[in-house]
């Protein structure tokens, strides 16, 4: 079965740091980006940050020197090491994957795979 498995979201206090896990099985995954996206409750899902299989990475201005995405190709397993956080990371984040390395890293609709999502919640 070929999914994507987030994991590592929970309840942190603001300025604290969270480590979210994603982890792949079913499928090879030898070219394209992975990207972690949020959405909270009566909004959009927004990309947060995104890493191609050649190591380059993208951010949201809103996480740019708070967020790292990181990757272990020979795990299948992309992280997203969270520091600083505030309330306003409160979302449901979720991992997905294309084959697609151009094209905008950011487009929801560009990705073929996604996981299951897991909670953040950052309280003041």
């Amino acid at each position: 079965q070929v999914r994507l498995v987030e994991s590592g979201g929970k309840s942190v206090l603001a300025g604290g740091s969270l480590t979210l896990s994603c982890a792949a099985s079913g499928f090879d995954y030898t070219r394209g980006i992975v990207g972690w996206f949020r959405q909270s409750p009566g909004n959009e899902r927004d990309g947060v940050a995104a890493i191609t299989d050649d190591g380059r990475s993208y951010y949201d201005d809103r996480v740019k020197g708070r967020f790292t995405i990181s990757q272990d190709n020979a795990k299948r397993t992309w992280y997203l090491q969270m520091n600083a956080l505030k309330p306003e990371d409160t979302a449901m984040y979720y991992c997905a994957a294309r084959a697609q390395r151009s094209g905008s890293w950011s487009a929801v609709w560009t990705y073929e795979l996604w996981g299951q999502g897991t909670q953040v919640t950052v309280s003041s």
